[in-house]
C-alpha cells in the first residue's frame, strides 16, 4: 500500500506541475488535449509527444535528485526541449542535459540552467509575477497567437519557447516581455512556423 501512495503522490505532483505551467490541457483528458493542441500550431500528435517528453525527463529528474526534479523546468515544443531553473554545480547542468538527450523524440535542448548558490526560490514571488503579467499581456494582445507560446522566468530573466505565426507576432511577444517591470533579460526560443526545423 506504500508503494501505491508513493506512486500517487508522484503522479500528483506531476499533475500540479503541468498545470502551474500552463498546459493543464495535455493531463485532464483526452477531449481536453485535443481542445488545446487544436488551437496550438502543432498538431495534437506533437502535443502529447511534447508532454510524454516533459514527463520522462522529469521521471528520470525525479529518480536521481528530488532537488532536480523540484527546480528543474523542462518544457517542449515539437521535441525542442528547453531547461530552466537553478542548480547547484555545472555537473549537475550538464547532467540534466545528458538525462534531457536519452529521451526518445528530443531533437535539440537548450540548457538554460544556472549554477548558482542563490536558488530560485529567493526570486520566486518576482519570477511568479513576471511570468502572470507577460501571459496575461499576451493573451490580451489580439495579434498573438498566446496559446503558441510557453514561458519561463528565472531569477528575472524571461525564457519563451513555442511557434510563431510571423516576425511581427514575435517582435510583440518580446516586446511585452521586455516592458515588464523587473525583468533583466529575454531569452527566445521561439522559431516562425514556416521555418525549416520544424518537421
Amino acid at each position: 500500500m506504500s508503494e501505491q501512495r508513493h506512486f500517487a503522490r508522484i503522479v500528483i505532483v506531476i499533475a500540479a506541475m503541468f498545470l502551474l505551467s500552463g498546459c493543464a490541457g495535455l493531463i485532464i483528458g483526452g477531449l481536453a488535449t485535443t481542445g488545446v493542441a487544436v488551437a496550438q500550431e502543432r498538431s495534437v500528435g506533437k502535443a502529447v509527444d511534447d508532454a510524454s517528453i516533459r514527463f520522462k525527463i522529469k521521471d528520470k529528474l525525479l529518480d536521481m535528485s528530488g532537488n532536480l526534479f523540484q527546480n528543474v523546468a523542462v518544457e517542449s515544443v515539437e521535441g525542442r526541449v528547453l531547461l530552466t531553473g537553478v542548480v547547484a554545480t555545472p555537473e549537475n547542468r550538464l547532467e540534466v542535459a545528458r538525462i534531457a538527450w536519452q529521451i526518445n523524440g528530443v531533437r535539440e535542448v537548450f540548457n538554460e540552467l544556472q549554477v548558482t548558490d542563490r536558488g530560485a526560490v529567493d526570486n520566486y514571488l518576482s519570477d511568479a509575477r513576471i511570468a502572470t503579467q507577460l501571459r496575461f499581456k499576451l493573451m490580451r494582445d489580439g495579434k498573438i497567437a498566446s496559446i503558441n507560446y510557453t514561458i519561463e522566468a528565472i531569477n528575472k530573466i524571461v525564457y519563451l519557447i513555442g511557434i510563431a505565426q510571423s516576425q511581427q507576432e514575435l517582435e510583440r511577444v518580446t516586446g511585452h516581455a521586455r516592458t515588464i517591470s523587473g525583468v533583466s533579460q529575454v531569452v527566445s526560443y521561439v522559431i516562425l512556423k514556416d521555418d525549416d526545423r520544424r518537421l
